[in-house]
């Protein structure tokens, strides 16, 4: 790619904390960033401005909303390309929608990059509002045909275009490593309502019952935390359990390797980086069987997968990869197989090609044929 004068403006979170959508916008800033391109990064969660008025509920948005959409309108007068990573919610009419129109009117291309779990319920109240704005937007891409059949019902097309993960990170565990006492379960998910960890602490003391070495870390920060300490040391979990709070990518491979079995209890769901993770780690994954889920691994082929809320199914899953070892490592190399179409190398073409069809022709030869 031959694109050392395109100039994008990146709309999205970045870390802290570290979410999927942020890490995300982070990792492509970056990809994007080394083939050349000018990126520039316009966060949606930068920290408010002064510290104080993130204590003032009700108007605190203001101070957050100002400032970005004074950067948003200089930003478009200098890029080519508004590149928005939209999310459902107050986040959509907040952020994803004042950045399409102010692209719009400065008559800059805008892709939209639609990356929200709850895309469904969220559309079936707003759809009236949010058409306005889709339908000033050049492009519509998603990470998963999980969204894009969600679009579909709604009448309005989407590409998709995948997540990426970095494989030099997230790697499988050598070989030679010695094996553990019991088995090692992760979860990596927020602490938050629709990540259900509650279930995972009870699938745990399942399993525990059977194997009493078998150890969990949770790794994640959100509000329900106290409450999921409380209820580990409700189970007797306490000694078994770790809450390591807030992670960064480069310790969080490391978990990985260190895991046998990554727990995904999430109640709502799209295309979770963190199954994506595990896959490329070599970790046998358990799933919920929700939202874009099974559009990502297939039950029985690159993982098992469960009803949501249903603590014995899920521990039945976790013992069963323990007393096969066969089928625990036949999902493992199919996971490891699946997760190659999400390397950068894999994605970046179709990227390149939506860039190619919105910009203008003279904009759009800085960008090479892959």
């Amino acid at each position: 790619m031959t694109a050392a004068a395109l100039r994008i403006a990146l709309v999205g979170p970045l870390p802290p904390p570290s979410g999927g959508m942020a890490n995300q916008t982070l990792q492509l800033a970056s990809l994007l960033r080394d083939e050349g391109v000018d990126v520039e990064t316009i966060q949606v969660n930068a920290p408010y401005r002064p510290a104080w008025a993130a204590r003032l509920k009700g108007v605190r948005a203001l101070f957050r909303l100002l400032p970005y959409l004074a950067q948003l309108w200089r930003a478009a007068g200098r890029v080519q390309l508004f590149h928005v990573m939209a999310n459902s919610g107050w986040s959509w009419h907040l952020f994803a929608a004042p950045a399409i129109w102010i692209a719009r009117l400065r008559g800059k291309p805008v892709v939209v990059n639609y990356r929200g779990g709850e895309a469904e319920t969220f559309l079936q109240g707003a759809i009236a509002w949010v058409r306005p704005s889709l339908k000033r937007a050049d492009a519509l891409i998603v990470p998963s045909g999980f969204l894009k059949a969600v679009f579909a019902k709604f009448k309005v097309d989407a590409a998709i275009v995948p997540n990426i993960v970095n494989l030099e990170r997230f790697r499988s565990a050598d070989a030679g490593d010695a094996p553990a006492a019991g088995p090692r379960l992760l979860v990596s998910r927020n602490l938050e309502p629709i990540y259900d960890n509650a279930t995972a602490l009870h699938a745990f003391a399942i399993v525990r019952a059977r194997h009493p070495a078998a150890r969990l870390v949770i790794a994640g920060s959100g509000p329900l935390r106290a409450e999921l300490v409380a209820l580990a040391a409700m189970l007797g979990l306490t000694d078994a359990v770790n809450f390591t709070g807030r992670v960064d990518p480069q310790a969080m491979a490391v978990l990985y390797r260190n895991a046998d079995v990554m727990l995904n209890c999430s109640l709502v769901d799209n295309t979770p980086n963190s199954v994506l993770e595990a896959l490329a780690s070599g970790v046998a994954v358990v799933s919920t069987d929700v939202g874009g889920v099974p559009y990502l691994v297939e039950h029985e082929r690159t993982a098992l997968l469960v009803p949501s809320q249903s603590p014995q199914q899920m521990a039945d899953a976790v013992l069963r990869l323990c007393a096969e070892p066969a089928l625990a490592a036949a999902l493992r190399e199919a996971g490891l197989r699946q997760v190659q179409q999400f390397t950068w190398q894999s994605v970046r073409p179709q990227l390149l090609q939506v860039y190619r069809s919105v910009l203008r022709p003279a904009a759009a030869k800085a960008l090479s044929q892959p």
